[in-house]
């Protein structure tokens, strides 16, 4: 794919009347310019080019590189035991192609992952790297159950040419022995343990390290509300991790780990975000600590929560707000799960969450079926747009069933494997994250950009070489055409109904 393209004036560029001021096209002589479009239709990053003649536009962006905002931490997906699994079972040729869909620069050359310590649901069991009850100095800590899978896919995908990704680590749950119940689901912390289990982070990274891999960040433990004890997970009040943080986990790693980064929370967006926002950043020692929130989309499949990470921002504007995951987490019988070997269903308002059966009455209204396509491509966009640092999707692949997942809550993943076939369908998720993670690169930072509004999205971001990347999503089922403004220059482009784009401009 060549992104470089230098579009001819004959065949790429009119003049238009943008709000009443005559403005020139864009001088391909000194820019170039790249357009790709992913269309319900069955485009999937193609190239297009931009129109040729001069028409009205239904939308007019504004480019304005006075205003900056956040800068891009990155965009990807996460390491999993269930993915690792999966792609074991594919020949190596067919795992390549599929690891070099991700990593690779022709790919979507993510740039940001996750993964969990020890074990979680999307693992094919429990297990745990201290599994000596009462080892208080760890001496049996051992990362040996993660060799089987997990780290031979981490290191393949370090040596895709060209890969270059950071790694957020989050537990789901300490060691059974060092919690209240003794068992994986549930439970919170012992006091008596709170320095074994900072403990347990540093034995980690550092074992990590021995095998050549860096883990650049953490999170306290995934989802410390809670997920019903349906599977691992590790229970905190906003001030036991305060507590945590500020005496134990924070100093820990400061001496032990000085580089890591610590992500608070990991959880919905919504109300709880703030409050836990506040409460640990209210504390002076543990927010010295935490370089930012880290959050999920669970709360709603229909709203980026604007307003939650809109005021976390406005107050505290020096710390970051890290997507770590999200995903379609469909619970339809196996009838409904074919449908996610066809494009068009993404397409389809057919896809539900758990919100759909189990949410209270009055929060339903944020679970409607929706499309899923949208969902990725309207929380990318949007919530770059309202200060998120870094955006990471869960599961990076996952066989035809949404699994293997030993607590049975199956879902989707961007690429499936259907190791029976020794094949992998892409998914049409798979082409909203590339059109972000492709173009909007690490260090980049969002620009002002107008014209834009909830069913024309647009996002844009100025990248380290001085290109900058706009992102465009129309949500109507309508064909539309806008132009981009930037400065006197201006680029006009047609969009197809319900279709994602990405424009590079380069100077």
């Amino acid at each position: 794919m060549n992104i470089t393209k230098k579009l001819t004036h004959a065949a790429a560029l009119g003049s238009l009347a943008l709000a009443g001021t005559a403005c020139a096209a864009i001088d391909t002589d000194t820019m170039t310019v790249s357009i790709y479009q992913t269309t319900r239709q069955g485009d999937r990053l193609k190239e297009i080019e931009p129109i040729a003649t001069d028409i009205k536009s239904d939308y007019s962006l504004k480019l304005d590189n006075s205003k900056t905002y956040q800068t891009l931490i990155g965009i990807g997906g996460s390491f999993t035991e269930s993915s690792a699994q999966v792609l074991s079972e594919l020949s190596a040729t067919k795992r390549e192609i599929a690891m070099r869909k991700y990593f690779a620069p022709s790919g979507a050359h993510i740039s940001l992952t996750r993964t969990h310590m020890a074990s979680c649901d999307f693992s094919v069991t429990n297990y745990t790297y201290a599994p000596i009850p009462g080892d208080t100095e760890l001496k049996h800590f051992s990362i040996e159950p993660d060799r089987k899978y997990l780290l031979g896919m981490i290191k393949d995908a370090q040596k895709i040419p060209g890969a270059d990704f950071k790694i957020l680590a989050s537990p789901w749950t300490a060691p059974p022995w060092m919690k209240t119940n003794n068992t994986w689901n549930g439970g919170s912390l012992l006091r008596e343990h709170y320095q074994t289990f900072a403990d347990y982070f540093v034995k980690y990274i550092d074992a990590y390290e021995a095998e050549g891999i860096d883990i650049w960040g953490i999170t306290p433990t995934n989802e410390p509300l809670g997920n019903n004890s349906n599977w691992e997970s590790l229970h905190f009040t906003a001030e036991e991790m305060t507590t945590w943080i500020a005496g134990y986990l924070g100093p820990t790693l400061d001496k032990g780990a000085p580089d890591v980064q610590i992500w608070g929370y990991d959880q919905n967006r919504g109300h709880h975000l703030e409050e836990w926002a506040d409460t640990i950043y209210g504390n002076e020692t543990a927010a010295q600590y935490v370089d930012g929130m880290a959050v999920h989309w669970y709360e709603s499949t229909n709203t980026v929560s604007s307003e939650s990470l809109d005021y976390v921002h406005e107050k505290y504007p020096n710390k970051g707000i890290l997507h770590s995951e999200g995903c379609i987490d469909a619970m339809g019988d196996d009838e409904e799960i074919g449908v996610w070997l066809e494009d068009d269903w993404y397409w389809r308002k057919e896809a539900t969450d758990w919100g759909w059966l189990w949410a209270p009455e009055d929060q339903k209204k944020y679970h409607p079926k929706y499309a899923p396509f949208y969902r990725y491509a309207r929380d990318l966009i949007g919530g770059l747009n309202h200060n998120l640092t870094g955006w990471i999707d869960w599961n990076m692949f996952l066989n035809t069933r949404g699994g293997p997942n030993h607590a049975r809550n199956y879902c989707l993943a961007p690429i499936l494997v259907d190791s029976g076939r020794d094949a992998i369908y892409v998914t049409p998720l798979y082409y909203a994250i590339a059109h972000v993670s492709k173009f909007i690169r690490p260090g980049a930072v969002r620009v002002g950009l107008s014209g834009h509004d909830d069913e024309f999205m647009a996002t844009a971001f100025r990248n380290t070489d001085g290109s900058t990347a706009i992102v465009i999503f129309n949500l109507l089922e309508e064909d539309k055409t806008y132009n981009v403004q930037s400065g006197d220059q201006t680029l006009t482009v047609a969009i197809p109904g319900q279709a994602l784009q990405s424009i590079l401009i380069k100077n």
